[in-house]
């Protein structure tokens, strides 16, 4: 009998290492991209400290070192402005997708100055010269990097006369990417389809502009935007939703010199015309006009109607039947 309870017990010792191990095996192997949760192994708390000084992962509950001589990714050096960082880093500018080489390649600054701030003496100039234009030459190897590298700075153009982020130029040089590799340049001009790629940009990162914003600040038509547009988010599959009026209110407000009170006015005013399905089928900046234009009356801070027609980009006679409609519908009172 004794014998038959000692190999249970030697049984049930395996099965539970067993499962000790299956656990283990499931926190260790888990799928890529998914954060490892790591626990003290004496307390089993969580709240583990990383210490730069020591290079060690303390537990902040019972002090176990769990782990040691850990490697800081971090540079070497330490700098206190910025100044400071950009004269001690050793590294260029980020990848960036505005750039016809992605910024991969080097440049011979104008200035006549070697590396040490010195002055280069006239003897060498002429050389540094010659050196600067033959690197400007082969940065652009052939046609189609040319063609690249004008999109390009077509598109940076456009972007900073409309005022437009960082992540939407990068945004729009992608989407510009995908159409050049895809052969959709072929047979339409460069200029149209960066437009087209800066007009879907902006529509991806909800920050939409119009297509006579983008047409203004660009060298084609209207009409031809919109229809690169068309033929380029049907080639490329993008699925972009229709702009909704309420992206439209915080610039329209901004550009009026309104307060936050009638931002958020305006904002509930369009979720209730919303759901009574009254923005369906009518110019998303017209709606959004007329709901700032009632707002900033409700909260005493009126704008005339030729005033935000003239900031949102349509006529007056728009945004009277809009907000008349508004008023109408949602019950609105407004005192004129």
């Amino acid at each position: 009998m004794a014998e038959i309870e000692k190999i249970r017990e030697i049984e049930k010792r395996e099965v539970s290492k067993e499962k000790t191990l299956e656990r283990v095996k499931k926190e260790t192997e888990k799928p890529e991209g998914e954060e490892r949760i790591m626990e003290c192994p004496e307390c089993g708390s969580r709240q583990l400290v990383h210490d730069y000084e020591r290079a060690e992962l303390v537990c902040n509950e019972c002090g176990l070192v769990v782990d040691e001589d850990f490697i800081d990714m971090g540079p070497e050096w330490r700098a206190f402005d910025h100044d400071q960082r950009m004269k001690r880093s050793r590294v260029g500018a980020p990848m960036t997708f505005t750039i016809h080489d992605k910024g991969l390649s080097t440049m011979i600054d104008w200035r006549n100055r070697d590396s040490y701030g010195k002055s280069i003496s006239s003897k060498n100039r002429a050389q540094l010269y010659r050196l600067r234009k033959w690197q400007r030459r082969i940065r652009v190897s052939n046609a189609t990097e040319r063609n690249l590298a004008f999109a390009l700075s077509e598109l940076d153009r456009m972007a900073s006369a409309l005022g437009l982020p960082r992540n939407i130029r990068e945004t729009s040089a992608v989407v510009y990417r995908k159409a050049v590799s895809k052969n959709l340049i072929r047979g339409r001009s460069i200029e149209g389809v960066a437009a087209a790629a800066l007009y879907a940009a902006c529509r991806q990162n909800g920050v939409p502009r119009t297509l006579d914003e983008i047409a203004e600040v660009s060298r084609v038509s209207r009409k031809e935007i919109g229809r690169t547009y068309r033929f380029i988010s049907r080639e490329l599959g993008l699925k972009l939703m229709p702009t909704s009026p309420i992206d439209y209110v915080p610039r329209f407000c901004s550009g009026l010199s309104l307060k936050g009170e009638v931002q958020s006015k305006a904002v509930e005013i369009l979720r209730q015309a919303a759901e009574k399905e009254l923005t369906s089928g009518r110019g998303p900046t017209g709606v959004a006009a007329a709901a700032i234009y009632i707002s900033s009356i409700l909260c005493g801070e009126r704008r005339t109607q030729r005033e935000v027609a003239n900031v949102a980009g349509v006529t007056e006679v728009t945004i009277r039947n809009r907000y008349k409609e508004l008023a109408e519908e949602l019950d609105i009172e407004i005192i004129l």
